[in-house]
């Protein structure tokens, strides 16, 4: 018993930031070592990395008041910020309400956001704009989350309610996200299945979910706000509890001690003293899905510590911009033209390696900006930032703006 409790204790420790910023820092030092299967690295070319970061961080934030990488930002079409207008006129009981409200409509839009496929489009009915990929889809699932789709309670559509989304009927997504013969989205019906799941997983948890009203996602709040220690709590305590809590909604992947280990893959040269050698934790998803769920927290009056706790994104625009500025170079320039499983070894130093060059590409932009972490923290420097840099030379180099390589993916992980 006590080795199997010791076990899972482990396995509980690479569900949390810390050891996805350790493992990655392993990779790094692999690389710099030249023990890598598929990457060599130049660190020389990071000067230049920074100043194109900077460029476009400039460009869009002249003043510096960078906002946090997260949903929000996709909830703002032509200048206005649709969920603001919606939210600042509805009549809220008290902060809590708006903030469960809040996590609500984070954490179904960020779950219904994996790729959507070039040909999908979603007509938004105010501005007549059809809008593609990850903007097109954060609009849909605001109409829908406003008009009451998830809800169960006719007078009150800002709420997602466990029981509403666990019987989501198949037509509900087809019809919100516009989808017909002519204008196809990708796994639809995967991600009308993991909202059910969802649904299921909070209404057998109410003691998680239903401390304050009855069985929501966004009763994540609540549980979060009791931990709160003098009104604060740590960004790194929002992801453990995204993977603690959410962990079971999502396919099954590789799992240690009974315990699902989400977006996290093997590698041989990672090694520990413990049962979770070889393993390499990245939580992309949840991690994005954590620093969304940061603003709600703020405008309920509490305080969000440790902000830098969390990692950079082991997504495909922050990846590619160390690929395409050549810091990351391929032993083999053929795996430039294959396509790669996620769980594949290439795939998983890409994206462990992509953590690690971030946390130096941030310090080296701070450097260039005058900035300390307090106040230009990670997740601003993402939005600024990475993200949109990685774009920028994507699309520089490719004329698609395709990522540099080319990755077969469930639609969870990127």
């Amino acid at each position: 018993m006590a080795d199997a409790t010791a076990t899972e204790r482990e396995a509980r420790s690479l569900l949390t930031a810390g050891a996805v910023r350790a493992r990655a820092g392993q990779m790094l030092e692999l690389a710099l070592r030249g023990h890598l299967t598929h990457f060599t690295i130049d660190l020389d070319r990071m000067d230049g990395v920074a100043e194109a970061v900077v460029a476009v961080t400039r460009k869009a934030y002249p003043t510096l008041d960078i906002p946090f990488h997260a949903r929000w930002r996709h909830f703002v079409l032509g200048g206005v910020d649709r969920w603001a207008r919606l939210a600042e006129a509805a009549a809220w009981p008290d902060r809590a309400a708006r903030a469960r409200a809040e996590f609500d409509l984070a954490i179904v839009s960020v779950l219904l956001d994996a790729g959507a496929g070039a040909a999908w489009r979603y007509r938004d009915a105010v501005t007549g704009q059809s809008i593609g990929r990850s903007e097109g889809l954060a609009i849909a699932s605001l109409d829908m989350f406003a008009s009451g789709a998830f809800s169960a309670d006719t007078g009150a559509p800002f709420r997602v309610d466990a029981d509403a989304i666990a019987q989501l009927p198949p037509g509900s997504l087809q019809s919100g996200f516009q989808v017909t013969e002519a204008n196809p989205l990708l796994g639809l019906e995967g991600r009308a299945d993991l909202l059910r799941r969802l649904g299921r997983l909070v209404a057998e948890r109410a003691e998680i979910f239903g401390l304050r009203d009855t069985p929501r996602p966004g009763g994540l709040f609540d549980r979060l706000a009791v931990q709160a220690n003098n009104g604060a709590i740590a960004a790194p305590v929002i992801l453990s509890e995204v993977l603690n809590q959410f962990g079971p909604i999502w396919p099954s992947r590789l799992e240690l001690a009974g315990l699902s280990l989400g977006d996290c893959w093997r590698h041989p040269a990672i090694t520990a003293d413990d049962a979770t050698t070889g393993f390499v934790p990245l939580h992309k998803l949840s991690q994005w899905l954590s620093y969304s769920l940061i603003e709600p927290l703020q405008r309920a009056g509490l305080e969000v510590t440790d902000i830098d706790g969390l990692t950079g994104l082991a997504e495909y625009r922050n990846g590619g911009l160390f690929v395409d500025h050549e810091v990351l170079r391929l032993r083999d320039a053929a795996d430039a033209d294959r396509a790669h499983a996620v769980d594949s070894l290439l795939v998983v130093e890409w994206r462990a390696l992509t953590v690690a060059l971030l946390d130096r590409l941030a310090e080296c932009i701070r450097a260039k900006l005058g900035r300390s972490p307090e106040s230009l923290p990670l997740a601003s420097i993402l939005e600024g930032g990475t993200w949109a840099a990685g774009r920028a030379i994507a699309f520089a180099r490719r004329p698609d703006g395709a990522p540099p390589l080319k990755v077969v993916s469930d639609g969870t992980v990127f």
